[in-house]
């Protein structure tokens, strides 16, 4: 193993690319979601996170139904080479599954994790050495919320692109890509990422991605029963070093998680805030923002889907789920998407 790592930075992490997406959070009392793992210190508070409430890590269930939906996936999948793409990777662990049962079949595999996140980003590709090649793996950060020229640059730095600078004479073979997409749809306004997932999945290329459900079937009342997943120690300890570092006092004001509903997809999402109950300034590179006592700012949002309504929205975008598994507790699905055919969309 090298003792080096190969990693291309997306212009959307360039550092004033970065200075002005947090201008624009803090004018806009909107956090972009990126800031929450822009560093060491807060990528290590999220994975003790992940560990301690992640449904994969606790629920034997959820772990097998994806399992299940990798092994549904490779037996999709007949063409000799894939290469998988794990937007939002985190620390490349069901990757990493997915790619041991790919290579179990005897295909020939190539892996792009990519995270807004470079400390994820190699977590990740080390966890994936155990089963790729490294000249086989293709790190990428970037932020897919403000990158919108995603599939150009996977074209570019993929394996397609590999195998024309190794040999310019030779054509590269028939290739499926799989996109995977765990546990980040709901930190996503659907009509800013939807399209971009939609523009990477080929006529038979797949997309795997997870969703955080709201059990039952009553959406309300679903949304409420899983608030405490967010409201809890670690989860605010996480959000708060995004201020904490930027000189707010936790005695400033309060984090509050409260449900709110979105009349623009008909989706609910659980909100945490920080309330200022006195004024605070926050100075960044020269530049002075204002908090006054009673205002707030967006910290985080996470919308909870159900099975019904992942089908509705991808549909949108012209995407279609031909296989689900849901846990038994309608808490957590895995869903296996395609591009709906032409046929289908005209018919419908």
């Amino acid at each position: 193993m090298s003792s080096v790592a190969k990693v291309l930075i997306h212009a959307s992490q360039f550092p004033e690319k970065v200075r002005r997406d947090l201008f624009e959070s803090l004018r806009a009392r909107r956090v972009n979601h990126k800031f929450h793992y822009d560093s060491v210190k807060q990528t290590q508070k999220w994975l003790a996170l992940h560990q301690a409430y992640s449904p994969t890590r606790n629920d034997v269930d959820c772990r097998s139904i994806y399992t299940q939906a990798f092994k549904a996936a490779a037996e999709k999948i007949k063409s000799s080479r894939v290469h998988v793409i794990g937007l939002g990777c985190g620390g490349g662990q069901k990757d990493t599954q997915l790619l041991k049962l790919l290579k179990a079949r005897g295909r020939e595999i190539f892996y792009t994790p990519c995270d807004v996140s470079t400390a994820m980003v190699l977590v990740a590709h080390q966890t994936a050495l155990a089963v790729v090649p490294e000249k086989n793996c293709f790190s990428l950060v970037c932020d897919l919320a403000t990158a919108d020229d995603l599939r150009d640059v996977l074209e570019e730095v993929g394996p397609r692109c590999r195998a024309a600078l190794d040999d310019p004479q030779v054509v590269p073979t028939v290739l499926t890509r799989l996109v995977t997409f765990f546990g980040m749809i709901p930190n996503f306004e659907p009509q800013i990422i939807l399209p971009k997932l939609a523009s990477l999945v080929r006529p038979k290329d797949f997309l795997l991605f997870s969703a955080n459900l709201a059990p039952g079937a009553d959406y309300a009342a679903g949304m409420k029963k899983v608030l405490p997943q967010y409201d809890n120690p670690l989860t605010r300890d996480w959000l708060m070093t995004f201020l904490l570092d930027l000189g707010v006092g936790r005695n400033d004001g309060q984090l509050r998680f409260k449900i709110e509903g979105d009349r623009m997809n008909g989706l609910k999402q659980i909100v945490a805030g920080f309330h200022f109950t006195r004024s605070r300034r926050i100075e960044v590179d020269g530049e002075r923002f204002d908090f006054r006592a009673g205002e707030s700012i967006r910290l985080f949002f996470s919308y909870r889907y159900t099975p019904e309504r992942v089908r509705k929205v991808l549909a949108h975008f012209g995407l279609e789920v031909c296989d689900q598994w849901i846990t038994r507790s309608e808490e957590e699905g895995v869903f296996l998407v395609e591009r709906r055919s032409p046929t289908r969309q005209v018919e419908e």
